[in-house]
């Protein structure tokens, strides 16, 4: 089976166009030792996509999206970091 995401952009000023799925949900936790992501349809291909973008040849080692609950996620949740090394 295959499916074809959208992924960003990297734009001339190094900085990434991240593409964020219409009506996307992504909530995340932290229970005991455990990390928590929950996401509706749109928020695990929204994720995936964020991945991908950081997964192509050009992105150096180090760079990095921030998602907090001000801008991305669902209210009450952690930040997350998700970082090309």
């Amino acid at each position: 089976m295959q499916r074809f995401i959208e992924i960003g952009e990297k734009s001339t000023d190094g900085s990434f166009r991240l593409v964020w799925e219409d009506g996307y949900e992504i909530h995340s936790a932290i229970q005991g030792d455990e990390i928590i992501i929950k996401a509706n349809r749109q928020g695990l291909r929204t994720l995936a996509s964020h991945l991908m973008a950081l997964a192509e040849e050009d992105v150096s080692s180090g760079y990095h999206i921030h998602l907090d609950d001000l801008n991305s996620l669902e209210d009450g949740s952690y930040g997350i970091v998700l970082e090309r090394i």
